[in-house]
């Protein structure tokens, strides 16, 4: 009896971005993104009154200011990135495959890009966060959704879902390669930045009674804290300082993007590279590994913002390795990390 090969869908999930750079748009998409439990974990009537009432109303007009500076004539990179990601990486799977895009927030949405699969008659699903380090705010409300859409049908496809690859060999590489347009050499030192997490969501992902518990708790990757997100991080920062044969006195691992007035995941990379430039640094080359895409926090966050408050103290040049995008060695390398991840052929 001939074996009929398994019909998979792909399924890439990304954070998501406003249908456009005007207001309402910027504001819907904030609000839906800010009132998920596991983005601001506070009970949801205090949730929804502090992002509602407070936080989106003051913090929309600008953030519509930036989002029109990143917009393109191809509307948001993310998305744009996202659906170029999409188009190529269906050309390199096998037939009895296929790939939707879907974002965490807004559209296409996760139960868009579920349906589409489903309307094929998959056998199997695969999940792909485009989020590189797992947190329970990324990953973990990526998957929580697709859990939450697939428990209302009669027939659920098997299901694979990719946790991280922060340490994978070709998403290293990705970056690796991207980086080979800057003489590494010539930069005083390199900085890894990644986006923050609130330390109370640090802690509450610990089953171990690890974090906080030594002033380097995140340095060293082990049993004792391999799901946390910050010691994840500082293991992709060890990888790509081990490609680029930096000592330790060379590169600082560092965390942006901050909310509010609560303790975040340290150091913060806005005060790192205020100290660079004191010390008298003045060439610093940045590197975000936690976005796969150019995004508001790459392209304006760090090449604009942080770009002029480094110049300010003092610096000259402050540039920015480009994220994988649709670069064709990350299309290959999301094959290989969901076969490796998975065991499954793509």
């Amino acid at each position: 009896m001939a074996m009929i090969a398994e019909k998979m869908g792909l399924l890439l999930i990304n954070l998501g971005t406003p249908n456009s750079p005007k207001r309402k748009d910027v504001t819907r998409y904030l609000n839906e993104f800010l009132t998920d439990g596991r983005v601001i974990d506070l009970p949801w009537l205090r949730r929804q009154l502090l992002v509602r009432g407070i936080i989106v109303p003051f913090r929309s007009g600008n953030s519509t200011k930036l989002y029109q500076q990143l917009w393109t004539e191809k509307g948001s990179p993310l998305k744009y990135y996202g659906e170029q990601l999409k188009e190529k990486l269906q050309k390199q799977v096998p037939e009895h495959c296929t790939v939707e895009l879907a974002m965490r927030y807004q559209h296409p949405s996760i139960e868009e890009g579920l349906k589409n699969l489903l309307a094929l008659g998959v056998d199997r699903l695969i999940i792909f966060p485009l989020f590189p380090h797992y947190a329970s705010a990324s990953t973990g409300s990526a998957h929580e959704e697709v859990l939450r859409i697939l428990r209302k049908r009669e027939v659920i496809p098997a299901l694979s879902l990719v946790q991280d690859y922060y340490d994978h060999p070709r998403f290293i590489d990705g970056f690796i390669q991207n980086a080979k347009e800057f003489d590494i050499d010539t930069y005083d030192h390199i900085v890894f930045s990644y986006h923050g997490l609130p330390q109370s969501q640090l802690e509450k992902a610990d089953s171990n009674k690890h974090c906080l518990q030594t002033p380097d708790c995140c340095r060293t990757l082990g049993a004792h804290n391999r799901n946390c997100y910050s010691a994840q991080c500082y293991a992709t920062s060890a990888a790509l300082a081990e490609r680029l044969q930096l000592t330790a006195d060379r590169h600082t691992t560092c965390f942006q993007s901050r909310l509010g007035r609560a303790e975040w995941t340290h150091p913060y990379t806005s005060k790192i590279l205020k100290s660079r430039a004191e010390k008298g640094e003045q060439r610093l080359l940045v590197f975000c590994p936690a976005f796969v895409a150019d995004c508001l926090e790459t392209t304006i966050e760090i090449g604009d913002e942080y770009k002029a408050e480094f110049l300010e103290a003092g610096g000259k040049t402050l540039d920015l390795v480009p994220s994988l995008n649709d670069a064709e060695h990350w299309v290959q390398a999301i094959r290989e990390i969901i076969n490796d991840r998975t065991a499954l052929e793509l």
